[in-house]
């Protein structure tokens, strides 16, 4: 539409959408579907689902959908840096862990299969467990990332040394691969590298920990009947 769509229509088709998306996938009994479902930012890309769900209001079923599909993408996208993470912060969340459904310290590999499960388990299980597994799983890694951003700005370089990208917005939980030299420290006086670094690891754990209040919310309202 020339000016964009009305906002009203938009909201209107972007619950509609999601409604239609998990009911369709929770009464289908064809895997086929599931992986369709499942692959569908592979195949289509980010774009399409961002445009009909990315406005929509955190705590609704469309906005909620939104962000599980961005944690995947993300997860499978930086699975080494975040199996990083969570081999540092795992030993202070086992609760955390367990909820998560990762129970040693995971590999890379692992990673992109608990990030294919949390979603799949939220059109073909419970919606709400899959809410609170996602939150617990985000939960670990924020307690990762201020860990690390500790070590980081205390130049210390022992730790999963993920660095983030220069953008990183309230859905954009940036993190890319270690380069070994992410830190950017000298001796044991952190540089102003290495704190801006640091800013930014925590600023994308401030991200994160929003996003797992979201999940944790949804799971409160979807069993309440109350998500829409």
């Amino acid at each position: 539409m020339a000016g964009g769509m009305d906002p009203e229509t938009l909201s209107e088709i972007s619950h509609t959408s999601a409604a239609a998306l998990l009911d369709r996938v929770h009464h289908s009994e064809d895997p086929a579907v599931v992986d369709r479902v499942l692959t569908l930012v592979d195949r289509e890309g980010v774009d399409i689902i961002a445009e009909l769900w990315s406005q929509a209001d955190p705590e609704s079923l469309p906005g909620i959908l939104w962000r599980l599909y961005l944690l995947r993408t993300w997860m499978r996208r930086n699975s080494r840096s975040i199996a990083q993470l969570w081999s540092v912060a795992e030993p202070e969340a086992t609760s955390a862990s367990a909820i998560a459904g990762i129970t040693e310290i995971p590999h890379e590999e692992d990673i992109a299969r608990t990030a294919d499960a949390i979603l799949s388990g939220a059109f073909t299980g419970d919606f709400a467990v899959a809410l609170e597994r996602a939150a617990s799983f985000t939960e670990v890694i924020v307690l990762g990332l201020h860990i690390e951003a500790r070590r980081i700005a205390h130049g210390n370089t022992s730790g999963a040394g993920a660095s983030t990208s220069d953008s990183a917005s309230s859905n954009d939980f940036s993190i890319e691969s270690a380069d070994g030299n992410a830190s950017g420290t000298s001796g044991n006086k952190p540089s102003k590298d290495a704190n801006t670094t640091a800013a930014r690891l925590l600023h994308n754990a401030a991200n994160l920990a929003n996003t797992a209040k979201v999940f944790t919310a949804g799971a409160r309202l979807w069993r309440q009947g109350k998500l829409e």
